[in-house]
């Protein structure tokens, strides 16, 4: 590879670093071809993007980028693929799946909403961040919670005014 095409891959790498918020590492070395195959597939349909890439060049792109990527370039060691994706635990999921089936993927760290995670045994807690999408839900859901229990009081009493008093004593009691 020349000079010029490994400046050209360093530019974009940095800048598929700067347009993804969630940038897993993982060592898939010693997966034969078809165990590959399977994990690209299920990334696909997780709608993450596997990349392998070489641990100078990416070491270069974080360098490069306008992010602090704290110790995460020190897991460049080895094989590394880079794991993109648009929902926080997308990537956590899809390796904790494959592992059910080979001891591969390892995840070596992960670059989380501006959050460093380093080491594998990160992988059961990363597979539990909620997506903004769930924390967005968790929240409509608990705003509509006391609205619900106001109408199934209304419901529950008959509408009648005494009724809906008793339930509130109740339900503060």
């Amino acid at each position: 590879m020349t000079r010029e095409e490994k400046s050209q891959v360093i530019k974009e790498l940095t800048a598929q670093l700067a347009d993804n918020a969630n940038i897993y590492l993982a060592d898939i070395s010693g997966l034969n071809a078809g165990n590959t195959s399977d994990l690209r597939r299920a990334c696909f349909r997780a709608n993450v993007k596997l990349a392998v890439v070489k641990n100078t060049l990416l070491e270069k792109a974080m360098e490069a980028s306008d992010r602090d990527f704290g110790a995460l370039p020190s897991t460049l060691k080895g094989n590394t693929s880079v794991m993109y994706s648009e929902t926080g635990n997308a990537p956590a999921k899809v390796i904790k799946a494959f592992r059910k089936k080979s001891e591969k993927p390892l995840l070596k760290g992960a670059f989380i909403e501006e959050t460093v995670y380093i080491g594998d045994d990160q992988l059961d807690m990363l597979v539990e961040i909620k997506s903004r999408e769930e924390l967005i839900g968790d929240i409509v859901g608990l705003l509509q919670s006391p609205a619900k229990n106001v109408i199934s009081a209304l419901k529950s009493s008959g509408g009648k005014l005494s009724g809906i008093l008793k339930t509130l004593s109740q339900k503060e009691g």
